[in-house]
């Protein structure tokens, strides 16, 4: 077993330890309060030091990585990987491009059979249809579009919403950024490889785009992959992740679903049934290869019942009306994903990853659930409030991807942002767009996320192409590719595993992360004989 194995291993065999005893302290509401306090404070301690040492680090040092990467040939910031680990297929484009593709298509195909009427129920043209809108591509403009979030979206989830629909039309957003519609998504289709060719021509820059399976019925599966399959929504500098919206009192409410267990059922059925049989759905098998994780996504500031106990019924018996909590439908997702994942690993098929939302609202017991169930999560601002689990998402340097222009407009303003001390204390964080289409102007946002985030938190050349290979390490694309973009000896911790020559980040400072993450695991192992011997008391 190699030293970084057991690094590993011990890293994440100390947290989980830890991170049971503060789960069943945060639980408690009146046992053993002090000793609740004690952890926290303990935790805001070491904390604070953290980031007071990478300050300590970057006065010594800085000069020295500045000078290491001006000696590295033809490297920069510019030309290292850099992966959008979090963004939304249906807004992955700035709102010029989005006006651009529909004026284009008003212009070369007026005639194309778009909707269905309602009221007549005959099939309708994209001319037709502007028409009933009393709008002409003159007309047309970035304002009109009125899909970039303002501020009457800060706090209010159903404004943003209603921006996914250009020109306040949810016709439009069926029409031009849904796979499945009348015309079988062939206009998002056309306008994800506008995107896919951008992404290309800049050549170090990937994503990793968001599609939603809403688990409605079992077909949804097979409908996506037709649709990709058909149009070829294909990129080498793009993998998916699927995530499924947590709608199922809406479902219930409407007839659609007679029970929670009802949409685990259509979600997972079809890929058991393709893992095990690939040939029955041909399409889906090819899709699936270009897959690499789940995501669950919605509003989490909605209102839940947090506890999820033993006595709470299984998925086929949740018949009530009310949603399940956040923590009961990661914890299924991530039964469901356990089985299937061991199945496609013994027939030597691709595996998937759970990278939910998780702590960008709501209650902290979702940043709980994703500590012991998520390879990595998106937003994580709600750890800024709990140090203990702050403390534990460092030590098991769980991946999170934030979104600071997303959240300046929705829940935290730019300047409260804790990306920058989470950063300094050594958290594996990346940066993501979330929602170019909402907050992002120019044609390539995720750099546009860094060149904000760089001047308002001072962040030096160093930090910046740390924060890209982190984005790298966190993404599902290959381990063949992350060898020619990191260096073969990417898995290795510590110097071992850096090459300054690829990702541009110098050994300097990646001798300093280990060192100081090493000095933090090698204090808790020293402090846990200790600590087991007063738990048996």
């Amino acid at each position: 077993m190699t030293s970084a194995t057991q690094l590993s291993e011990s890293r994440r065999t100390i947290s989980h330890m830890i991170g049971t005893v503060i789960y069943e302290t945060l639980l408690r509401s009146t046992e053993s309060r002090s000793m609740d306090l004690c952890k926290k404070s303990h935790c805001y301690r070491q904390l604070s030091y953290l980031q007071n040492k990478f300050s300590l680090h970057c006065n010594l040092n800085e000069n020295r990585e500045i000078s290491a990467q001006k000696n590295t040939p033809h490297r920069d910031f510019y030309n290292i990987r850099k992966v959008d680990t979090h963004v939304h297929a249906s807004s992955c484009m700035n709102q010029k491009h989005l006006l651009r593709f529909i004026k284009k298509t008003m212009k070369t195909s007026p005639g194309d059979l778009v909707h269905i009427d309602p009221f007549t129920s005959q099939p309708m043209t994209l001319d037709q249809v502007f028409k009933s809108l009393n709008l002409t591509t003159y007309e047309l403009s970035v304002d009109t579009l009125d899909v970039h979030a303002d501020r009457n979206a800060f706090h209010r989830f159903d404004k943003f919403n209603a921006k996914y629909n250009p020109i306040g039309q949810s016709l439009l957003r069926d029409i031009f950024v849904r796979s499945d519609n009348y015309i079988h998504g062939r206009y998002f289709a056309q306008i994800l490889k506008e995107v896919m060719f951008d992404l290309e021509e800049s050549k170090y820059q990937n994503a990793e785009l968001r599609l939603s399976i809403f688990g409605c019925n079992m077909e949804e599966w097979d409908r996506l992959a037709e649709w990709a399959t058909k149009y070829k929504v294909y990129s080498d500098n793009v993998r998916w992740l699927i995530q499924l919206p947590r709608l199922y009192d809406i479902y219930k409410a409407k007839g659609k679903l007679d029970n929670f267990g009802e949409i685990l059922e259509n979600f997972f059925r079809p890929l058991f049934e393709v893992t095990k049989a690939p040939p029955t759905h041909p399409e889906l098998h090819g899709f699936l290869q270009h897959v690499v994780g789940f995501d669950s996504v919605d509003d989490e500031s909605k209102p839940e019942h947090i506890g999820f106990y033993v006595d709470a019924p299984p998925p086929q018996n949740w018949t009530m009306t009310e949603n399940p909590s956040y923590s009961y439908y990661l914890y299924y997702m991530y039964a469901n994903m356990v089985t299937l994942n061991a199945f496609r690993k013994e027939r030597g098929l691709n595996t998937f990853v759970l990278r939910p939302h998780c702590g960008e609202a709501g209650h902290v017991q979702h940043l709980i659930a994703g500590f012991l169930l998520a390879d990595s999560i998106a937003h994580g601002l709600l750890l800024r409030k709990v140090p203990a689990l702050q403390y534990l998402y460092y030590l098991s340097q769980i991946g999170i991807s934030m979104s600071p222009l997303s959240n300046n407009s929705l829940f935290l303003s730019y300047h409260r942002q804790p990306l920058p001390d989470y950063f300094a204390r050594g958290l594996n964080v990346s940066l993501s767009t979330d929602d170019p289409l909402h907050f992002h102007f120019t044609k390539e946002p995720l750099v546009e996320e860094y060149s904000i985030a760089a001047p308002i938190w001072k962040l030096s050349s160093t930090d910046l192409c740390e924060l890209a290979k982190n984005s790298v390490l966190q993404s599902g694309f290959s381990h063949e590719l992350k060898c020619s973009w990191l260096g073969p000896n990417y898995l290795e911790e510590g110097v071992p595993g850096n090459d300054i020559s690829r990702n541009n980040v110098p050994d300097i400072r990646v001798a300093y992360r280990h060192e100081t993450l090493l000095d933090e695991l090698t204090t808790l192992l020293a402090a846990l004989p200790s600590w087991r011997r007063t738990s048996a008391n």
